[in-house]
């Protein structure tokens, strides 16, 4: 738990409150069954009634003062755990929104959010435990031994023999159980994974009426985490039989001997009921601490997989940047011989050898087969990945010198797969500009062909999207994000294939809009039709990783075998769907 200090920092007093509490608690455990002995030797064996009454008074305020001190120790241990990991869980959730393209690619999305929820809540509940029973399990061990010794000490010897066969079982028990829990939060990535997977692509399942090949991948992750959650849970369920083994066999001792000593007139009644209350005491004690220690042994296996996250690289970042300052101005784009590959580990370079300059205004057309790296080439633009070799320049600098907010301030994009948010349409169009107003907001709309599907909806910009923005087709969705991304008036506007789902006439209007509202901006446009990008100052045809074409459209019909091939057969295709 080293580095988790500053979590507990602010909730100090909590911290050392709740444990105090605890062992006012323990004092007061300690006390009355000596209290009682006291009640048996001399109130009941003198018939003694003033003395019982006094004795039993004094033994419900001790047990009255126990209850507030174990209410007032619940409720800090409750505090500090509580606040401590809702700490925790914000920094790794905005740990996790400082990853990179390819740090996310390194954790499955369901792993991640296993260690957001989860993992977290096994730290918590484990913190909170520990803070309840840390000075309380310990307090009572030793209080209740002192008064064994005090009592009687070759009837306390009895428990010296016990103590080490079950601190050794203890220790046994954990070894064991630590890489199980381990190995049960893995899978648990894994069935979440696939919750997750197949909630999000529902209809998909629905369309192909793959319900039933979905609910059997569900049915074996499953039964793998119920499998790997037993084999786990039988280390938990094997501690308890052990500890009430020890106390019943314990006490069985102490009673038999204590009987004798009672026989032989040199141990009074009381003393042996009270120092048997304190032979369990001590075995409870050891029971609590136990299961601190195995309830720790998964928790330690939830820190790892916290720490994992908390220490992994963050392989891009702005912090050597030398220009954190500037911004973008004019939006020229120009890349240098640029290479790319997604990691060590992931084949071949996606892109090679990659030269092109996009002046502040012109529009830039990117066309070729799927997979031929368009995406990832318009991707290392605003830095969502970095490149492998070569350089990516805006304004002529190199963008790893401005600051990584500077740089995507000035970068706006709609990304191949639109994305939508839960909530109103006019809150998913703020997030290109969160201060616009309603004229500019509705203007932009307008804009990108969007403002007239929304306010012929009953609640026009007020409209819930819900998650995902389901309620929407794909092609208002389309027009909504570009709407979104043009608010932000970028000095660079990319377009990832983001009409496809548009008809002809609807993008025609857009790329007009384009033209009027963002004249100064750089555009870079990906698209599968030749149409959307005929009118561009330049086309880029992309195979393989490779320009193998570069010029206007009327450039490209001359000189490019396969922007000629595109372009014929979409047109023949285009005469037979009119005929």
């Amino acid at each position: 738990m080293k580095g988790y200090g500053k979590y507990a920092k602010p909730y100090l007093s909590a911290f050392i409150i709740g444990p105090c509490l605890m062992i006012t608690e323990v004092i007061g455990e300690i006390m009355l069954p000596k209290m009682m002995s006291l009640i048996i030797n001399n109130g009941v064996a003198d018939r003694n009634h003033g003395y019982i009454l006094q004795m039993g008074f004094l033994m419900v305020c001790v047990a009255f003062f126990m209850a507030i001190s174990g209410i007032g120790g619940a409720y800090f241990s409750a505090k500090a755990s509580i606040c401590f990991t809702s700490d925790l869980r914000k920094d790794l959730f905005a740990r996790v929104l400082k990853f990179s393209f390819r740090n996310i690619d390194d954790f499955s999305t369901g792993s991640l959010v296993t260690r957001l929820t989860n993992d977290i809540q096994q730290v918590q509940q484990v913190m909170m435990m520990f803070l309840r029973l840390a000075l309380r399990a310990p307090g009572m061990l030793v209080g209740a031994l002192i008064m064994a010794f005090i009592m009687n000490y070759r009837l306390a010897m009895i428990i010296l023999v016990v103590i080490p066969v079950l601190g050794l079982m203890i220790g046994a028990i954990m070894f064991t159980a630590y890489p199980r829990f381990g190995i049960m939060q893995t899978k648990l990535d894994k069935m979440n994974s696939q919750i997750q997977e197949a909630l999000v692509n529902v209809r998909v399942i629905k369309s192909f009426v793959r319900e039933d090949f979905e609910k059997d991948k569900f049915r074996q992750a499953n039964e793998d985490l119920q499998e790997n959650s037993l084999r786990a849970m039988r280390i938990v369920i094997l501690t308890m039989p052990v500890m009430m083994m020890a106390m019943n066999v314990t006490t069985l001792a102490v009673v038999w001997y204590g009987g004798n000593l009672i026989i032989g007139g040199s141990m009074q009644v009381g003393d042996l009921t009270a120092f048997t209350t304190y032979i369990v005491q001590i075995l409870m004690s050891l029971m609590m601490l136990s299961m601190v220690f195995l309830q720790s042994a998964r928790a330690m296996a939830s820190v790892k997989r916290i720490n994992e996250v908390m220490r992994t690289e963050i392989d891009l970042s702005d912090e050597n940047a030398g220009q954190k300052e500037k911004k973008v101005m004019e939006g020229r784009v120009e890349f240098r011989d640029v290479s790319f590959r997604y990691g060590k580990n992931h084949g071949d370079e996606v892109l090679e050898h990659i030269s092109f300059l996009a002046e502040p205004g012109q529009v830039i057309g990117i066309i070729g087969a799927t997979g031929s790296g368009k995406t990832s080439l318009v991707q290392l633009i605003p830095r969502l990945y970095d490149v492998t070799a070569g350089q990516v320049l805006v304004d002529g600098v190199d963008v790893r010198e401005y600051s990584l907010k500077n740089l995507r301030d000035g970068v706006g994009m709609v990304l191949q797969k639109n994305v939508l948010f839960s909530g109103t349409i006019e809150e998913n169009l703020r997030w290109g500009n969160e201060d616009a107003s309603m004229e500019e907001l509705r203007t932009f709309a307008d804009a990108a062909q969007a403002d007239g599907f929304v306010t012929s909806f009953a609640n026009g910009y007020d409209t819930d999207m819900g998650q995902g923005g389901v309620n929407v087709s794909g092609g208002q969705k389309q027009r909504l994000c570009i709407a979104r991304a043009m608010m932000r008036k970028p000095k660079i506007l990319i377009l990832d294939d983001s009409t496809s789902a548009v008809d002809t006439a609807t993008e025609a209007k857009i790329r007009e809009c384009f033209r009027s509202s963002l004249e100064n901006t750089t555009k870079i446009i990906i698209a599968q039709r030749i149409g959307s990008v005929e009118e561009a100052d330049q086309i880029l045809v992309l195979d393989e990783g490779k320009i193998i074409g570069m010029g206007t459209h009327q450039e490209l019909l001359a000189s490019c075998e396969a922007y000629q091939e595109i372009y014929y057969s979409q047109r023949d295709r285009e005469r037979e769907v009119s005929a």
